[in-house]
């Protein structure tokens, strides 16, 4: 007999549900993003060296954001999986997903600790560092790469708590995380004089001590869902199609890297280190302004995949149109931050005059059409969420592959002042793709509302 959820997903009022699960998805995604804008604050404000130390830790950000998304393509696939076979009742089925990808991130882990101690400062050099960052660079990725094992727990595996139910739980992760590195940073940084090793060395410590309340908790009485050691193998067919599904925020965050890659050389090549500098700041804000998105996103993500799979389509379509109302209220929230105040943003990272002002600029380029993101998270999510993997991976590809890499080299080409070209990239991109996944996911989505019982695509 099935056990019961921490949060009944099958019944109650889809707006007190959703607001109990997304608040601590939200607080969780921006506790998150602190492990690394900590970092960047702190970096910055170094004496003298500040401004190119930031640029060198800016460039490692590709490194960082492949790691994570090895993390996203096994847990962000097995996770929905995983409640829609709770819906189903099939506890067994769903616990033999988590154990396969409890062994997968294991193997991901060991591959990419290797591949980064072995490649690092190659990569860093294609990644954009210039002689003058890439000591920084180097410093920063040797020793973040020792903790690779711990970034992949604690993203991954925080997923099947999630998609439980236990969004607190969740939250607390990260929460733990994050205070532990806010603490160590100064003390490493400044009280042993370890600049940006310490920054590096913070940031793992604090993420092994996030993976250890993880496990723990999934091999605990409180986890439905439970790590059990017979299940904890590569098992093609149970991790295949999780990959498959894992596949869309996989190549979101695996094309994350490639774009800021892209991003960094051509502004290498038109505006120098400070534009690159500039870059790094701007990621760190993007990060910040959309993330909460994603926090809405997983709190409605358990919703829908248990009522898609009890075949309860009305509820799954009353939190889908809560979803996309409050996502495209926050995202017009942030431009109008973005566009009317964006020194509060800036003055975060850095006190230099000319970094600052050169960012103020950009950034209100880089984010002129951010006000319509939320229509894009929320559509992409809820394919996930509801296992529909091709439309899901489409999407991804469409705006980061096909639209913005493209963008980033032609829009120089063809205007004037190269350096705004590149940044300008970002909104084209994100205007044709929001058009796109909306009128895509409306088709698609009312085509399923009219199914008595839904079936996984």
């Amino acid at each position: 007999m099935m056990r019961q959820t921490n949060t009944d997903l099958g019944s109650g009022s889809v707006g007190s549900l959703l607001f109990k699960l997304a608040l601590p998805a939200i607080t969780a995604q921006i506790i998150n993003v602190l492990y690394n804008m900590v970092d960047r604050m702190y970096i910055g404000h170094i004496p003298v060296i500040g401004s190119q130390a930031l640029t060198g830790v800016g460039v490692t950000m590709p490194a960082i954001m492949i790691i994570s998304a090895f993390a996203a393509l096994v847990s962000m696939g097995g996770a929905p999986r995983a409640a829609i076979m709770m819906g189903k009742k099939k506890l067994d089925e769903a616990e033999k997903i988590l154990g396969t990808c409890f062994a997968a991130l294991i193997v991901v882990a060991v591959i990419l600790t290797a591949f980064f101690l072995a490649f690092g400062r190659d990569i860093l050099m294609v990644f954009g560092a210039s002689e003058a960052t890439i000591g920084y660079a180097v410093e920063y990725m040797n020793i973040y790469t020792i903790g690779t094992l711990f970034v992949q727990m604690a993203l991954g595996m925080n997923a099947f708590i999630t998609t439980q139910g236990f969004a607190k739980t969740s939250m607390l992760t990260v929460l733990i995380g994050a205070v532990c590195n806010i603490i160590l940073d100064p003390i490493l940084m400044f009280g042993f004089d370890m600049g940006v090793k310490g920054a590096a060395l913070a940031t793992i410590i604090s993420q092994g001590i996030s993976s250890a309340w993880v496990v723990l908790f999934l091999v605990s009485k409180k986890s439905m869902l439970k790590i059990r050691w017979k299940y904890v193998r590569l098992t093609p067919r149970v991790l295949l199609p999780c990959l498959a599904l894992g596949a869309s925020p996989f190549i979101m965050q695996f094309t994350e890297s490639a774009i800021s890659v892209c991003f960094n050389t051509s502004l290498l090549k038109y505006g120098g280190d400070l534009a690159v500098g500039a870059m790094a700041i701007l990621t760190s804000i993007m990060q910040f302004s959309m993330l909460p998105l994603q926090g809405l996103s997983q709190g409605a993500q358990p919703i829908v995949s248990y009522n898609y799979g009890a075949g309860n389509l009305e509820r799954v379509k009353k939190t889908f149109y809560l979803l996309l109302g409050s996502s495209l209220a926050f995202s017009c929230l942030i431009w109008a931050i973005a566009m009317f105040a964006p020194t509060l943003f800036v003055m975060i990272f850095t006190e230099d005059p000319e970094l600052t002002a050169f960012t103020v600029r950009a950034l209100r380029i880089y984010m002129c059409a951010s006000l319509i993101f939320g229509a894009q998270i929320a559509c992409q999510q809820t394919f996930i969420a509801l296992g529909n993997a091709k439309s899901s991976m489409f999407l991804a590809l469409l705006r980061k592959v096909i639209l913005l890499i493209p963008l980033i080299f032609i829009l120089p080409l063809v205007m004037e002042d190269q350096t705004t070209a590149v940044f300008m990239a970002e909104p084209v991109a994100d205007t044709i793709a929001v058009a796109t996944t909306c009128t895509m996911f409306f088709i698609s989505f009312r085509k399923l509302m009219k199914k008595e019982k839904p079936a996984l695509s």
